[in-house]
C-alpha cells in the first residue's frame, strides 16, 4: 500500500551528445557486445574530435584506469556508459586523459575525457563511441534515439527515454 501512495514516480531523461560527430545505431557498431545490446541498449557516435563530456549529469560511478570508459549515474538512478573506441582498453591509457574521478558529480557538457584521435584510429579498430544504459532493463520503459549527421558535444539530444515508475 505505502508503495503505491509514495513509489517512485517515473521520470524522462534526455541524453546529450558526449563527442561531436554521426549518430547511429548500436547496430552499426563492429563489435557484438555493443551490437547485440549485451551491455544495454543506446547509441554511438563516430567522433569528429576528441573531446568527450557528460552525456547526462550525475555521479561518475566508475572511471577506467585507462580513461578509454566512464559511467554517470543521474540522480533517477539511469547509470550511462560512454565507451571511447573499440578495443581501446588495450591501449592501455596511451593516448586518454581522464578530467574527472568516481565520485564527482558533473553537468551534462562537462569534460570527462580527451583523447588523441589519430593515435585510437592507428592503434585500436575504431573510435566510433558507444552510448549505452547498462541498467536498460531494470529502469527504462520507453527509449527515443535522435540519430543525426552533425550532433553538438553537449548540446544535441542523441537520445530521450522515460524511467519505470
Amino acid at each position: 500500500m505505502l508503495k503505491k501512495l509514495f513509489g517512485k514516480k517515473s521520470v524522462e531523461e534526455q541524453l546529450v551528445a558526449p563527442v561531436s560527430g554521426k549518430v547511429v545505431s548500436l547496430d552499426e557498431v563492429d563489435d557484438p557486445v555493443f551490437s547485440q545490446r549485451m551491455m544495454g541498449d543506446g547509441v554511438a557516435v563516430e567522433p569528429t574530435d576528441g573531446k568527450v563530456v557528460a552525456p547526462v549529469s550525475g555521479e561518475i560511478v566508475q572511471l577506467f584506469p585507462t580513461n578509454h570508459a566512464v559511467g554517470v549515474k543521474t540522480k533517477s538512478g539511469v547509470e550511462v556508459l560512454v565507451h571511447i573506441g573499440l578495443e581501446t582498453v588495450s591501449m592501455e591509457g596511451e593516448g586518454f586523459e581522464g578530467h574527472v574521478k568516481t565520485g564527482d558529480h558533473v553537468n551534462a557538457g562537462d569534460q570527462l575525457v580527451t583523447f588523441d584521435m589519430n593515435l585510437v584510429n592507428e592503434k585500436a579498430k575504431s573510435t566510433i563511441t558507444p552510448v549505452v544504459i547498462t541498467n536498460y532493463d531494470d529502469i527504462v520503459d520507453s527509449f527515443e534515439p535522435s540519430y543525426s549527421d552533425g550532433a553538438e558535444a553537449g548540446q544535441s539530444t542523441i537520445a530521450t527515454l522515460q524511467t519505470k515508475s
